[in-house]
């Protein structure tokens, strides 16, 4: 069976269990929620919700996107965790509007929740995300790094929520579930839209954020027998994964050792860049390159 292929099945098999406990703790929440007349239980409940549909997604990503490339996709299944990523941001958004056309009206009217059952609530969540987020902690892939961190926000939202129950049983304050609940949801929804606008860029085929294109372009040009490059292309599968792509005009006189030159030093150029797929095209000075047409346009360096 081998070590690394059983490791594999326990990440698979962490997230899982996180998510079906997660699951079954949301559904309980949102009738928790109504029930104690919460608005701060069901923004958390939303807030566990889109962690169920992450967990959830993740797991069955972890186990797709393992799949092979083929005819059909040729960079294989990478990507689908993005469509994931898409999914789950616009469920969460939609579901942070709803909470806040719910509380914000409560602001003027405060109605008073079962001070009680909140309490209780909130120490089962602290327990049940503190027992997934445990589960997670320590993953090797980055879907589980990031399952774990939502489930510690869990925690926190619940600490929130059992502090605010707390000073609720104590003083006749039934304004502070509605602060309590516009106050997680806005924190959801700030985290949303940023992962968002990471996931469209993604999408959109951006050049990954932590990469500067114009200096790597700059490096290759700058490199011995390198008349010019043209059509150079850097973008992401999923955001771990990227891949490169460039045309490199060499003098008409190169010979076949200084082109295998300039393609190692051109790897040893990106080598930095976490690269899955590496395509480096290389021309002669009085070749014609369609491509070269097209991008007259765009980017032409040299």
């Amino acid at each position: 069976m081998g070590h690394h292929h059983h490791h594999h099945d326990h990440t698979t098999g962490n997230i899982k269990l996180a998510f079906f406990l997660n699951l079954g703790f949301t559904l309980l929440e949102i009738v928790g929620g109504i029930l104690t007349n919460s608005m701060a239980i069901l923004s958390d409940a939303l807030h566990d919700l889109g962690d169920s549909l992450s967990l959830g997604l993740a797991w069955f990503l972890q186990k797709f996107s393992k799949k092979g490339k083929n005819h059909n996709f040729s960079f294989g299944y990478k990507r689908f965790s993005l469509l994931a990523a898409l999914i789950n941001s616009i469920v969460l958004i939609v579901g942070s509007v709803f909470i806040l056309t719910e509380a914000i009206p409560r602001l003027m009217d405060p109605e008073q929740p079962h001070a009680g059952g909140m309490i209780a609530f909130a120490i089962l969540g602290i327990i049940v995300n503190g027992a997934a987020a445990f589960r997670l902690r320590g993953g090797e892939s980055m879907n589980q790094k990031v399952m774990s961190l939502h489930l510690l926000e869990d925690v926190l939202g619940w600490v929130a929520v059992l502090v605010v129950s707390i000073v609720m049983a104590f003083a006749d304050l039934p304004i502070l579930d509605p602060i309590a609940s516009i106050a997680i949801t806005l924190y959801i929804l700030y985290n949303v839209v940023l992962n968002l606008i990471k996931t469209m860029r993604l999408f959109l085929e951006g050049v990954p954020e932590d990469v500067n294109l114009e200096d790597v372009v700059d490096r290759i040009n700058a490199l011995h027998h390198v008349e010019s490059t043209h059509h150079t292309h850097l973008w992401s599968l999923d955001g771990e994964h990227h891949a490169f792509s460039t045309h490199i005009v060499v003098p008409s006189s190169a010979s076949k050792e200084e082109i295998c030159t300039i393609k190692e030093q051109v790897k040893s150029i990106i080598n930095t860049i976490h690269l899955d797929h590496i395509t480096i095209e290389i021309e002669y000075e009085d070749e014609y390159c369609s491509m070269y047409e097209q991008d007259e346009g765009g980017v032409q360096h040299g």
